[in-house]
């Protein structure tokens, strides 16, 4: 009896995860609102709705933005630096090295 009712209980699970069918995603782009329709196989169809973000919302996302543009741009110019720096020291020391050779010679 109990294998019975486990069984059932598993087809049941089962056909109601297979149950959920096509789910369908539009975005407003001007105001960020989003709206989900998901439709199943049984018929039944579900919609979920988002607004935007308000305005102090937009404003922080921006900033949020900004920031990270930021500092991939200043990560870049301190990469850049450490390149030439470091080919000037490497010039700097292969010149020293050479200098020591022409004396010793």
């Amino acid at each position: 009896m109990k294998k019975i009712m486990l069984l059932a209980a598993a087809v049941v699970f089962s056909t109601a995860a297979f149950a959920q069918g096509d789910k369908t995603t539009v975005r407003d782009e001007t105001t960020g609102a989003k709206t989900t329709v998901s439709e199943r196989d049984n018929g039944t169809v579900k919609v979920e709705s988002r607004t935007g973000r308000t305005k102090a919302g937009q404003k922080a996302y921006n900033t949020k933005e900004d920031v990270k543009y930021a500092g991939k741009k200043t990560g870049n110019a301190v990469e850049r630096g450490a390149k030439k720096t470091g080919s000037a020291v490497k010039k700097g020391a292969k010149a020293v090295k050479n200098k020591t050779e022409d004396v010793v010679d």
